[in-house]
């Protein structure tokens, strides 16, 4: 069985694929300014921006996705991968910079690493993409704003900064568990 069947490559071109490859596109900015992060005040407030652009153009891919009804099987590799991508090139410069402590930048990279790998062997297994779950979608939103909050420059012992790292943490962990089981039972069911 193929990877990519045929009709994987069929309607690619349409607004939420490209506003998810324009968000792919962002990281290559996200990550010069957040490597040049504490050189100039300025670089701070510019990734920053960019995060809230990359924000914005998630959910208006999502949104139009559903309105439109022009959900891909392309779409759905492309959305969830973009904002790892994103993610995680905003974690290693964090992690690099002793932004962030070294076991939250693994839970969150292993998290990614074993959901895309899982993903693949999934869509070889059943033949489509297993989309994002509610789950997924709330790990990355807490994560996304735990950043943010670094970035931001909050005090780390500040109660708001401690709850989404905390928060975050947890439902890494959980999603990723949440992820194998969803995929061991749409597996079994394609399977019978």
């Amino acid at each position: 069985m193929n990877l990519f069947p045929k009709y994987f490559f069929e309607n690619i071109i349409n607004i939420p694929n490209t506003l998810s490859f324009f968000r792919l596109l962002l990281s290559i900015p996200a990550f010069y300014f957040l490597q040049n992060l504490n050189t100039s005040p300025i670089n701070r407030k510019l990734i920053l921006v960019i995060i809230i652009i990359a924000y914005i153009s998630d959910f208006l891919d999502g949104y139009i996705a559903r309105k439109k009804n022009c959900i891909t099987e392309f779409g759905k590799i492309i959305d969830p991968l973009a904002d790892k991508l994103f993610i995680i090139i905003i974690a290693i410069q964090l992690y690099l910079q002793n932004e962030i402590v070294s076991i939250y930048f693994w839970i969150i990279f292993l998290r990614d690493l074993i959901i895309f790998l899982g993903g693949i062997y999934v869509s070889k297994k059943i033949g489509k993409v297993l989309p994002s779950n509610m789950l997924g979608k709330i790990t990355v939103l807490t994560i996304g704003i735990f950043l943010f909050l670094t970035i931001l420059g909050v005090n780390k012992i500040f109660w708001l900064y401690k709850v989404f790292f905390y928060l975050s943490t947890a439902l890494s962990i959980l999603s990723v568990i949440g992820y194998s089981l969803r995929a061991y039972e749409t597996i079994k069911q394609v399977s019978k």
